[in-house]
């Protein structure tokens, strides 16, 4: 089946919109904003830093090591909505359908579409994985908080 236009409508009428604000907040920020150069505008800036010096200034270790332990336990976490919001909408999600909908071939007490969210004969095989889960990464920050990671010194 071919899909009409009109599906397409709102998608369309939103990228134009979009594409209209951001022209539009090009052109106010070039014709309202500050046009005055001066050295201290023009000097790069970085990390805080004045960049004073040769630019091949040593960083101690630890800053690199504070940096990765904090991208590894906010990517880790990542992985815990996914299953929260699934668990959520499986418990609180009930599964209606209209009496209207021509796609029910089924029969009333049988749903068209399963219920969002996890199974609930895999809800407690996927608490056990998540919270083995949160055991590793809770092992990882007691190894790493042992080695001093933590401590600037």
């Amino acid at each position: 089946m071919i899909a009409s236009g009109s599906e397409f409508e709102p998608v369309f009428i939103f990228v134009v919109i979009g594409l209209l604000v951001a022209i539009g907040m090009l052109t106010v920020s070039a014709v309202l904003g500050p046009r005055k150069t001066t050295a201290v505008k023009q000097m790069p800036y970085e990390s805080g830093m004045d960049p004073i010096g040769d630019a091949r200034n040593r960083f101690d270790v630890r800053y690199y090591l504070v940096a990765i332990v904090f991208l590894l336990f906010d990517v880790e976490l990542l992985y815990l909505y996914p299953w929260a919001v699934s668990h959520w909408s499986a418990s609180t999600a009930t599964a209606t359908i209209d009496s209207d909908d021509s796609a029910a071939t089924t029969s009333a007490a049988e749903p068209a579409f399963p219920p969002p969210g996890i199974p609930p004969t895999l809800r407690k095989v996927v608490l056990f994985d998540v919270l083995v889960f949160i055991a590793v990464l809770a092992a990882a920050f007691a190894y790493a908080w042992r080695k001093g990671v933590f401590e600037w010194r």
